[in-house]
C-alpha cells in the first residue's frame, strides 16, 4: 500500500469512534416455514466513524494529504485503527467527504466514516484455544512451554552430533 496516514497528524480520537459491520447475510424469508440465510462472502467490509481534533496547521496539512494523497478520499491507504486487537495498520478509504468545524481560533474538528476491508480479528485457532482456556491458564502455560524449550531441553540434548558418539 502506497498512501500512509501521514505520521504527524494525530490518530482518531476515541470520542464518536464506532465499528459498523456491513452485512455478510443474505436472508430470504420463505412464504412458509423458517427463513433460509447464506453468507455472502468472506471478506466483509466495516464502517468506521472517526473524529480528529486538529491544531489549525495539522489540519492544513490533513486537507492537502486528503486531496493530493488520497485523492479526495478516493484511494485506499494504510492507518492505523483501534479494534477488538488493539491499535493495528488497516486499510482504509473514506466512505463520503469529511465534515470539519471549527472550535476555536486555531483548532478544528474534523468528522467522517471510513470503509475497512477486513477487521483484524483472532484466527480461528487463537479464537479456540480462548474458548478452551482461561487466559491465566494460557499465560502459565507459555511460562512452562519457555521452561521447557529455552532451559530444560538444551541442558539434556548433546551440544553436536559429535557429542553423541
Amino acid at each position: 500500500m502506497s498512501v500512509q496516514w501521514p505520521n504527524t497528524l494525530p490518530l482518531p480520537s476515541v470520542e464518536g469512534y464506532g465499528l459498523t459491520p456491513q452485512e455478510a447475510v443474505l436472508r430470504t424469508d420463505m412464504e412458509s416455514g423458517p427463513a433460509r440465510q447464506r453468507r455472502r462472502f468472506r471478506q466483509t467490509p466495516t464502517r468506521i466513524t472517526v473524529r480528529w481534533l486538529f491544531l489549525e496547521t495539522q489540519f492544513a496539512l490533513f486537507e492537502a494529504w486528503y486531496k493530493y494523497h488520497a485523492d479526495e478520499g478516493g484511494q485506499w491507504f494504510e492507518i492505523t485503527l483501534l479494534g477488538g486487537l488493539g491499535l493495528l495498520p488497516h486499510e482504509a478509504r473514506f466512505t463520503r467527504q469529511f465534515e470539519a468545524r471549527l472550535l476555536s481560533a486555531r483548532r478544528w474538528e474534523v468528522k467522517g466514516e471510513l470503509e475497512i476491508r477486513e477487521r483484524p480479528t483472532l484466527d480461528e485457532g487463537a479464537l479456540n484455544l480462548l474458548l478452551e482456556f482461561e487466559a491465566q491458564d494460557l499465560f502459565a502455560m507459555g511460562s512452562e512451554l519457555h521452561q521447557l524449550v529455552h532451559i530444560t531441553l538444551p541442558v539434556r540434548l548433546p551440544l553436536s552430533l559429535s557429542d553423541e558418539i
